[in-house]
């Protein structure tokens, strides 16, 4: 078992179901999934690099991401509908915890010029996303492989009903918010 997922069973839960008396166990939010995006405007010209980017997102996440394809055509863009424009990967149970620690632990702390993540990015309904600029604040990426420095979306998914007990649920299991 991954040792955040330990940690969120024997002290976030207890911990949680005081702070907002829950009167069962089942009532306490837990991270259901998280989704991992990289958009690639330049695949319109170069679908090569699509590879390279499904390549570290698979180390990140020890998963194989999918591609996902443009829904609709945009002339000004030179895309067609159907044209492979990123990847995703949506992690569920022990890959999950362990990305999120690694996030938590090894990735977050390596960003330049780190004060924490924005308090306001919940989108109402207890979800979370954040964003990172480059891939090489991850230990899997090596600096010599990449050819772009390049972004992704992590989206993090919780049964929390408001944004503060999503608040209280993320800062529990470790994720640094700003003040």
């Amino acid at each position: 078992m991954a040792r955040l997922h330990e940690k969120y069973k024997t002290e976030i839960v207890p911990t949680l179901q005081k702070e907002h008396s829950y009167k069962n166990i089942q009532q306490v939010p837990k991270i259901t999934k998280i989704v991992v995006n990289v958009g690639a405007g330049e695949a319109v010209q170069n679908v090569k690099c699509l590879d390279s980017i499904t390549e570290y997102i698979a180390d990140i996440t020890s998963q194989k991401p999918i591609q996902r394809k443009a829904k609709k055509s945009i002339a000004g863009f030179k895309l067609r509908e159907g044209h492979p424009i990123g990847v995703m990967v949506t992690l569920r149970r022990d890959r999950m915890y362990d990305f999120l620690d690694r996030l938590i632990t090894i990735a977050l702390p390596r960003v330049r010029d780190f004060k924490g993540i924005s308090p306001k990015a919940f989108d109402g309904r207890g979800n979370y996303s954040l964003g990172i600029k480059e891939q090489l604040v991850f230990p899997e990426v090596s600096y010599d492989k990449i050819d772009k420095i390049r972004g992704m979306n992590i989206t993090i998914v919780t049964t929390a009903n408001t944004d503060e007990e999503a608040r209280s649920l993320l800062s529990a299991m470790g994720l640094p918010f700003r003040k």
